[in-house]
């Protein structure tokens, strides 16, 4: 309670200081043209001279061009910066800081954008700890691409050297623009820190960030003034901005401009955009905050509904309760008979290396969708237990499987929260990293039973395979790969950084959450393995092919260690 007494204080001297601040008379940077560029240069540009931009940079003189570009005029095709806070007040800071910002919308937009931008910087910021601050790379980067234009991308990325000039914090934009669109140089507001905490005012920075830009962007001397420096910016107004007085030229863009713009896909992203954290699975726009809020109490009722209902209840008599509050479950069963992976008829594999660390399947609280339909491919192994081997989308997976299948499943686990261990309603087994133990245990309950395992270690949200253990290749010699997906609309269920026992309930907070299984066709592996015509790594890498081509997901060499290191900065040890 404290903490939020503080905060309002702070709050109230803010808005007293901005007030001041804003009925001042406003003193404005004057433009600066090197070359004595004649002034009908600055003027707003229709579309098709921002095209002609576009053929400017496509050159032949390429090499010898600089680009310094305003980041939210230039790329995104929404002039709207208040998702971008919303996500650091729910992701970074808490629901009600996210609350208070949403109430406070409608006085922000009673300001101008400059003091406007500045109470959401104050309201997004304020006490957060700077050193914990991980949202700029976690979370931003997959809203601000979805949000880039694809007209605007081409002509940014045509200039070998280029510079981003951004309104934003430093720290919102720096990940996104550097490290995913390859610009080599941003500029954005310093946020000031007082005990190692953010105290949501922004420091002008452009004097010490001036220096290294004229060293490494513009060069030194005579060549500042060169003819091969362009710019691109919005209105007029943020052209005040001292960096773009380098301009030879400048191109302004505009709303009408923008809204024409076509999204830049993901495909075409320079780097492809595979592990990002937070809950929020929507764009949270005021609209949609709003309506997120309203059905925050509902959801959370309904989440805890689902998951009575599926633990207490048969499933006869669940599924259709389960079915009508939307949960969906769709199984089918592809390529029954079995085969054996075979390395000459196929390309090299993207994905599993040869490395130790097993992943492994994880699940906690229940949910018992409707199974539409469900089959189990024939040709399977002859031992009293039977491998399924399957990827990794949410912690719910073996259970979902097991639903699907109409049977018992027993499922080994790594980094599972205690209480979603608890609370699991199937058998769940904790391995223990050393290949020869958990081997051994593998091989127990594989005769004890049906086991499932997910050689990922981890969960991937985008439509890729992170790199496959190859430990589960000998264990069973007739493995079925199991194809996962699922769909959420407004929050999502794994988390990197946050509480992982909340995950399965975020999952079902969800209003019309759904789950895909295929049961693909078996494949050989312990006797190949033990006949040496195949490795445990190339069992490892047809699965995680096989599995990628029935999802249409591409595989990577990317491993659970690789995404806990990016977006928490840890091995990902619960």
């Amino acid at each position: 309670m404290a903490t939020y007494t503080s905060l309002f204080r702070a709050i109230i001297f803010f808005f007293s200081r901005i007030l001041h601040e804003h009925f001042k008379t406003p003193r404005y940077l004057h433009r600066k043209v090197i070359n004595a560029l004649n002034p009908t240069q600055l003027k707003l540009q229709k579309y098709p001279s921002f095209i002609g931009s576009y053929e400017l940079f496509s050159s032949e003189d390429d090499d010898d061009k600089t680009l310094i570009f305003n980041v939210e005029d230039t790329l995104l095709k929404s002039s709207s910066l208040f998702p971008y806070f919303m996500l650091v007040a729910f992701e970074g800071g808490s629901i009600l800081r996210a609350l208070l910002l949403l109430i406070l919308y409608p006085l922000i937009c009673l300001f101008n954008k400059e003091m406007g931008l500045k109470i959401m910087v104050m309201v997004s910021f304020f006490g957060i700890k700077k050193d914990g601050f991980i949202v700029g790379r976690a979370v931003l980067p997959k809203f601000f691409l979805e949000d880039v234009g694809l007209e605007g991308f081409e002509v940014v990325r045509k200039c070998k050297r280029k510079m981003g000039v951004s309104e934003l914090p430093h720290v919102m934009v720096e990940s996104f623009v550097r490290e995913y669109l390859e610009v080599d140089f941003v500029v954005g507001k310093e946020l000031k820190v007082f005990n190692g905490y953010f105290i949501g005012l922004m420091e002008d920075n452009n004097n010490k960030i001036g220096n290294d830009l004229n060293k490494h962007m513009l060069g030194e001397g005579d060549k500042l003034g060169c003819n091969n420096i362009f710019g691109i910016s919005g209105t007029k107004a943020s052209l005040s901005h001292p960096f773009f007085s380098f301009c030879k030229e400048i191109y302004l863009t505009n709303e009408e401009m923008k809204s024409k713009w076509k999204s830049l896909q993901s495909e075409n992203y320079p780097k492809p955009l595979i592990f990002h954290d937070g809950r929020l699975a929507l764009r949270p726009t005021p609209t949609s905050t709003l309506t997120l809020f309203l059905w925050l109490p509902f959801g959370i009722f309904l989440a805890i509904f689902r998951g009575v209902i599926a633990l207490s209840l048969p499933k006869n008599i669940a599924n259709p309760i389960l079915t009508f509050t939307g949960l969906r479950l769709l199984t089918c069963a592809s390529h029954p008979n079995p085969t054996s992976p075979n390395p000459k008829s196929s390309s090299e594999p993207t994905g599993s290396g040869q490395g130790h660390d097993q992943g492994h399947a994880s699940h906690p609280n229940p949910t018992s969708p409707n199974a539409k339909s469900s089959s189990e491919p024939t040709g399977l192994g002859s031992g009293p237990g039977q491998l399924y081997v399957c990827n990794h989308k949410t912690l719910l997976d073996p259970l979902y499987l097991s639903y699907a299948l109409n049977k018992p499943l027993t499922a080994v686990t790594y980094s599972l929260s205690r209480v979603s261990e608890i609370l699991a309603p199937i058998k769940t087994v904790r391995l223990t990293r050393d290949r020869d133990q958990d081997g051994i245990m593998m091989e127990k309950l594989l005769n004890q039973g049906d086991l499932v395992v997910c050689p990922e270690g981890t969960t991937c949200r985008e439509p890729f395979l992170l790199r496959f253990s190859s430990l589960f290749a000998e264990m069973n010699d007739q493995i079925t790969p199991v194809a996962m997906d699922c769909h959420v609309s407004m929050f999502y269920g794994t988390t990197a950084s946050g509480l992982k026992c909340l995950d399965p309930i975020f999952f079902l907070m969800n209003p019309r959450p759904s789950y895909t299984v295929r049961l693909l066709g078996a494949v050989s592996g312990l006797s190949t393995c033990q006949d040496r015509s195949q490795s445990g790594f190339d069992v490892a890498n047809h699965v995680q092919r096989e599995i990628g081509e029935s999802l249409n997901f591409q595989c990577t060499k990317l491993t659970r260690k690789d995404k806990y290191m990016i977006l928490a900065g840890n091995n990902g040890v619960v």
